[in-house]
């Protein structure tokens, strides 16, 4: 039931993200007012149908350049959700893990090696998000090179290449190496999803990296009772990033889908909000416990 539960509020915060009709019916982008606010999960801005940015692109376009204003706008908002929530985002809102976790349903040969490439999204935010946006600036170059969007981002290819293109003539006319070597990577990502857990989302994607750094100090953590706790490996199992959540219950991976606390056979798992637990409590199971699994 939780995952289904799941699985409609990200459908549903993908319809209205991109609820503009007329760009899909035109090859159009929306530029309105609405476009200043920012989309929580990563949703690319010159999607025909978006309504809203995408925080990563914002970040690079006027990254580390503090008279802009609205760089400043867009860190306060990362900052408040990942306090509030952690990398619930990348569990309940983004689209894109949805994308890839129905693509881990089709029957594929499975493989388990991601785990030694996780921490390579947060070498992909600071060099393609951080670094290189701010040596254009120190340089007063090129402010509008969203490298992340440009070179990586299989999200931008899917939600906005493909679809403008299909739409406008022109458009197609134009494509080139750089579209090829962004449909390759989209591919990519395609076919390692029937295969893995979640690719995109523990490999190359920079907000999921921005989120993680949050999931320990979050009022939103997860807990887990150590005398109810049997280590049997149900809760890995059926975790679509593959945590190990009694190893660490707000590890920096952990996207709290809330998958394994329904399916605990023990009842060992539990979440909160602040000091509220939210569900059923246990018999005996305190979070303050100082033996409790809260690393």
């Amino acid at each position: 039931m939780v995952k289904i539960k799941r699985y409609c509020i990200q459908i549903t915060s993908f319809l209205l993200g991109n609820s503009y009709i007329k760009g899909f019916l035109e090859g159009t982008i929306y530029n309105g007012n609405l476009k200043k606010l920012c989309f929580p999960g990563l949703n690319c801005y010159s999607c025909p149908g978006a309504l809203g940015s995408c925080p990563i692109g914002s970040m690079q376009a006027i990254a580390l350049d503090i008279k802009y204003k609205f760089s400043m706008y867009i860190a306060g908002i990362l900052i408040l959700i990942g306090t509030l929530v952690g990398r619930a985002v990348c569990g309940w809102i983004c689209p894109f893990g949805f994308f890839q976790e129905l693509l881990y349903k089709v029957p594929f040969k499975k493989i388990g090696i991601l785990k030694l490439f996780e921490k390579l999204k947060y070498v992909i935010l600071f060099v393609t998000v951080i670094l290189l946006p701010a040596l254009y600036v120190s340089f007063d170059l090129a402010l509008d090179s969203p490298y992340f969007c440009k070179l990586i981002c299989p999200v931008g290819t899917l939600e906005a290449g493909i679809p403008l293109a299909i739409a406008k003539e022109g458009i197609r006319s134009t494509l080139g190496l750089l579209f090829g070597w962004k449909m390759v990577i989209l591919i990519g990502v395609i076919v390692l999803s029937m295969a893995a857990k979640r690719p995109f989302c523990r490999v190359l994607c920079p907000l999921g990296a921005i989120y993680s750094i949050f999931n320990k100090i979050s009022f939103y953590r997860m807990e887990v009772s150590p005398s109810k706790c049997t280590r049997c490996g149900k809760c890995k199992s059926i975790c679509p990033v593959d945590h190990t959540i009694y190893e660490r219950p707000n590890g920096l991976e952990c996207i709290r889908c809330g998958d394994c606390k329904k399916n605990c056979p023990q009842g060992a798992i539990k979440s909160y909000l602040g000091n509220r637990e939210l569900g059923p409590k246990p018999d005996n199971f305190t979070p303050s416990n100082k033996n409790s699994y809260n690393i």
